[in-house]
């Protein structure tokens, strides 16, 4: 029964992380970061997952090595986090519609804290791959997407 349990979360928490994975590749957060977790996790359980995982896993240390090449773009990606960040806390915060909003007031900043803390949290996601992109591949070949010979 437990081995049927862990499974069933197993498989259900890679469904749902792939599901948010190909979500995020077009809206804000870690898309292919979500991805391979994604796949991973199945590829625990199934052998299809398995023989996908290695493509997965370089398209993803090919854009994390791609999001460091220079500094424009790292300068970039930690603006885009701050803004983020920034918008999550205008969200939850919601101030009163400016005086230039055109639609009704109950569309200014729907949803409120929920919303603000997607976005915190996808900031924060963002912060932090940028993070490791810098430390794991900044110098890289981003063709290979291979870390550094004297990165740990």
């Amino acid at each position: 029964m437990r081995k049927a349990l862990r499974r069933l979360a197993l498989e259900s928490l890679g469904w749902l992380l792939v599901v948010a994975g190909l979500a995020a590749l077009v809206l804000p957060g870690p898309g292919l970061l979500a991805l391979f977790a994604g796949v991973a996790l199945l590829a625990t359980q199934y052998e299809w997952a398995e023989r996908r995982l290695e493509p997965v896993r370089r398209a993803a240390h090919r854009t994390a090595a791609d999001s460091v090449r220079n500094r424009r773009r790292i300068a970039l990606s930690g603006l885009g986090v701050l803004v983020l960040l920034g918008l999550g806390v205008l969200w939850g915060i919601r101030p009163d519609p400016a005086s230039w909003w055109p639609l009704d007031d109950r569309w200014w900043l729907p949803g409120g804290w929920g919303t603000g803390v997607s976005l915190i949290v996808s900031g924060l996601a963002a912060g932090s791959m940028l993070a490791y992109s810098l430390v794991h591949f900044r110098g890289t070949d981003e063709q290979e997407g291979a870390r550094r010979p004297d990165a740990p």
